[in-house]
């Protein structure tokens, strides 16, 4: 295999990136031997990224013809004890053909440049436990989280839930024109 020439270039995704961006979330879902749980619509990441109230933001690196060969989707998240925002990293994926060329680290290190400019005190992410992308997390000195376990409520279990105890008395709604989880009551 040849790598390219040059290191892909990082910039926020556009509009015409989406497609690209889909078809790389379901190879990454492929890889992570979960392809059939993956879902994603153009129109879904579309709406996501640049409806009227996007909560979700993305970084492409892109080849010398601004085609996009990875991503980075990530969105805002908040300490209570740091009392600043932070980033998420929902996922970080770069088409094999392009790894090795830096394309990678240069989406985190957009990522890590957006907390430092704005005064956020970290970038958090998650990965499965197999993936040897570890290694070059580590190169990049981020500390593995091994004492927190993550939890995740979905399907019946989440449906049960939000259908137990919840009245019109005790119910908060989100406030209008305000995604619900941007300071609004749990």
């Amino acid at each position: 295999m040849t790598l390219p020439a040059t290191a892909p270039a990082i910039r926020p995704a556009r509009p015409g990136d989406v497609p690209a961006v889909v078809t790389m979330v379901h190879e990454l879902a492929d890889y992570e031997r979960a392809a059939d749980q993956c879902l994603l619509t153009v129109a879904q990441l579309d709406r996501a990224l640049f409806g009227p109230a996007p909560a979700l933001f993305g970084h492409v690196a892109v080849d010398d013809d601004d085609r996009p060969v990875g991503f980075a989707l990530w969105f805002l998240n908040f300490s209570t004890w740091a009392g600043v925002h932070g980033i998420y990293l929902e996922d970080l994926y770069v088409r094999p053909a392009h790894r090795g060329t830096g394309a990678g680290r240069a989406l985190l290190a957009a990522l890590a440049g957006i907390c430092v400019e704005r005064g956020y005190q970290r970038l958090d992410w998650s990965m499965i436990h197999w993936n040897p992308a570890a290694r070059f997390y580590a190169s990049v000195d981020a500390d593995p989280m091994t004492e927190w376990v993550p939890y995740r409520l979905s399907g019946a279990a989440l449906r049960g839930l939000a259908g137990r105890g919840v009245t019109a008395a005790t119910h908060v709604s989100a406030r209008p024109g305000r995604v619900p989880d941007r300071g609004d009551e749990a």
